[in-house]
């Protein structure tokens, strides 16, 4: 098992650089970290008394690390949850927020385990995760990766400004999809067929 700085080290550099691109949600990012994310922790990193581009643009390796350790594992919990769903949880949660719990919550209930899909790791999710990785030991995993790569084909169905996160301009996979298939046991990725089918009816 790797450490959480480690796997936090690994979000940073999936993340890349400086991006400021319109058709992301999230708005202004560096490594990965938000300018949103920026203003609601209150971090001023130029120290001119406001937070804006400029400060999204100073942001360090090492000051993403530790924005996503504390903010990202530790306060939503993750640690609690079953050591071989942590990585992909947590690598989740710095690109989709509490939904990434929503969508293993929605798992487990669909594996008979019920629990609410409030995006809160409390006490009933870590005991409905829990029973749920004893069921399917070897398979939790790759089931979450599956249920993570299906939220986002579902995204880029629902939102056409997000389809390029799915799917290159070539038609091949797209960052998003890739980046699931990083956690899915190789038997489980999509072919390049397959894929290409999934994403046929987007415009």
């Amino acid at each position: 098992m790797k450490t959480v700085r480690e796997l936090a080290a690994e979000i940073v550099a999936r993340e890349g650089g400086f991006v400021d691109d319109p058709d992301d949600p999230g708005g202004t990012t560096n490594r990965g970290v938000t300018i949103h994310t920026l203003r609601r922790l209150g971090i001023d990193i130029t120290g001119d008394g406001r937070v804006d581009v400029a400060d999204v643009r100073r942001l360090s390796r090492e000051r993403a690390i530790e924005i996503y350790i504390d903010h990202y594992f530790r306060r939503p919990a993750i640690g609690a949850l079953p050591e071989v769903l942590q990585p992909s949880v947590f690598d989740m949660y710095v690109n989709a927020g509490a939904n990434a719990v929503k969508i293993l919550q929605r798992l487990v209930s669909q594996m008979g385990f019920a629990c609410r899909d409030d995006g809160v790791i409390g006490p009933h999710t870590i005991r409905a995760v829990q029973r749920a990785y004893e069921a399917a030991p070897a398979h939790i995993a790759d089931a979450y990766g599956i249920a993570r790569r299906n939220y986002h084909y579902a995204l880029g169905d629902a939102r056409p400004a997000s389809r390029k996160f799915a799917r290159r301009r070539d038609g091949g996979k797209g960052g998003w999809i890739t980046r699931a298939e990083e956690f899915i046991s190789p038997r489980y990725h999509l072919s390049e067929a397959e894929h290409r089918a999934r994403v046929a009816a987007w415009a």
